[in-house]
């Protein structure tokens, strides 16, 4: 067999990496990514050396945690623009996006990061294209308000998905007056210019935890 060839981890390491992500899937839902590995080998009940040799950076366990969720999210993104109604479909993301960040603070930081799309290229600019067109299609459609923009998507995810800590009953309270006030009527106020791009980046950048990658040396 060739040197380069990958050979299966043994079983006892295979058990080891599924506890490892087992439990940083339950950390980094709780913490997001103030989380560090100590916490995940602690959780785990590993030692932090085991953790760095199956995962050598934060980053690495982010990406192996997440890549499934993220790819799920696009799709149900993707599902939502499908809808007939552009409003419910529009509405129904958003409703699930905030529900999904406001129960994993992980995936609600990986999604909000400026890491997004380095970590999953495909998927993050997959799922900027289809938050344009979901804004877009409702605005043609007539209920969106005008003014609305898709860069102001990410604002609300983070302004309700804060509120999560309180309950799942908080935030849906204050989502439904978010839509409640997306809504074309005759009483809208005008909102003024939307952040730009940069803006909203500088914004998120700093309401999210960055994942500062760690040397793959062990403590």
């Amino acid at each position: 067999m060739p040197a380069t060839a990958s050979r299966p981890l043994r079983r006892d390491a295979q058990r080891n990496r599924e506890r490892i992500i087992e439990a940083a899937r339950e950390v980094f839902a709780t913490r997001g990514f103030a989380a560090t590995l100590d916490d995940v080998a602690h959780h785990a009940g590993v030692g932090v050396g085991t953790v760095y040799r199956r995962f050598p950076t934060k980053e690495a366990l982010v990406e192996a945690i997440f890549s499934e969720r993220i790819a799920a999210m696009v799709a149900l993104a993707e599902e939502c623009l499908a809808d007939p109604s552009a409003w419910d479909g529009l509405t129904r993301f958003m409703t699930a996006a905030c529900r999904t960040h406001s129960e994993d603070r992980g995936l609600r930081d990986v999604m909000l990061s400026l890491g997004m799309k380095k970590r999953f290229p495909e998927a993050g600019d997959r799922m900027e294209i289809v938050i344009i067109d979901l804004v877009a299609r409702a605005k043609a459609e007539g209920t969106l308000r005008p003014d609305f923009e898709a860069t102001d998507v990410p604002i609300i995810f983070t302004m309700v998905s804060d509120i999560g800590g309180a309950g799942p009953q908080a935030y849906e309270r204050y989502l439904r007056l978010v839509i409640d006030g997306l809504r074309v009527c005759s009483g809208n106020t005008p909102l003024g210019d939307p952040l730009t791009r940069d803006e909203v980046i500088a914004l998120l950048s700093d309401c999210v935890p960055a994942v500062k990658p760690r040397s793959a040396t062990a403590p």
